[in-house]
C-alpha cells in the first residue's frame, strides 16, 4: 500500500437519523447523516407509513378500483 494517500479512519463515527436515533460506527467520515434507520424503517417497526404528494396514493387507488371493476 502507498503511504499516506488514505483517508483518516474515524472508529467512534456518529451517525444521525432523521427519527433522531444516533449510533455510533466506523467511517472514514466524523459524521453521517441517514433518513432511515433501524428504529424507524418499516420493514423493523412492522408498520408502513405512506408519504402522500399531491394525493397521489388516493389517485392510484381510484384507478386501481376503477380497473378492477372493468374486469368483473
Amino acid at each position: 500500500m502507498k503511504a499516506s494517500i488514505h483517508p483518516e479512519y474515524h472508529a467512534d463515527a456518529v451517525v444521525r437519523c432523521l427519527c433522531g436515533n444516533t449510533f455510533t460506527t466506523g467511517s472514514t467520515h466524523t459524521e453521517l447523516k441517514t433518513e432511515v434507520c433501524s428504529v424507524c424503517h418499516p420493514f423493523f417497526t412492522g408498520t408502513q407509513r405512506i408519504v402522500d404528494t399531491g394525493g397521489q396514493v388516493e389517485r392510484f387507488r381510484r384507478r386501481a378500483e376503477k380497473a378492477a371493476a372493468a374486469k368483473s
